[in-house]
């Protein structure tokens, strides 16, 4: 008999890691449920925090705010997202999420494709850019980002 493949993810089962930006619940990834295209994450940012300006060179993505507010960075551009508030960043295009705020930022990063072909899986994912320009001085003035 063939096993089928994993359609439910509930609580207890998501994969918890904590990278240098936030505290992450994979909620849809390969190693979970038969996902090809989709990636999920539920990203929990503390106050004062940031993921610096960096790309995914092969992945769109969507950010969308479940709890606190985002200062969400597109390219050279920003908006301060709420609750049920999304940005999209197409593949490639340097972004940046960060939470000036005294509360936690609770959010939701979707990216596709899950599994890249063999060419594209060898390049740097997330691709930090947060050290050159224009990235490296586009907030001067702004609340500091800090790290884990």
């Amino acid at each position: 008999m063939i096993e089928s493949p994993k359609r439910f993810i509930q609580a207890g089962e998501t994969k918890c890691e904590t990278n240098p930006w936030t505290h992450n619940e994979w909620l849809c990834r390969p190693d979970l449920v038969a996902a090809e295209k989709l990636l999920m994450v539920r990203a929990t940012m503390l106050p004062m925090h940031c993921h610096p300006f960096h790309s995914h060179p092969h992945r769109e993505e969507i950010i969308h705010v479940v709890e606190g507010r985002a200062e969400q960075w597109v390219g050279d551009e920003y908006r301060i997202l709420g609750p049920g508030e999304i940005a999209h960043l197409p593949a490639g295009v340097v972004h940046a999420t960060y939470n000036p705020f005294p509360e936690t930022l609770v959010f939701h990063a979707i990216l596709s494709p899950a599994v890249l072909p063999d060419d594209e899986a060898k390049d740097e994912d997330p691709c930090d850019v947060s050290t050159e320009e224009p990235w490296a001085s586009i907030r001067n003035g702004m609340t500091p980002c800090r790290m884990l």
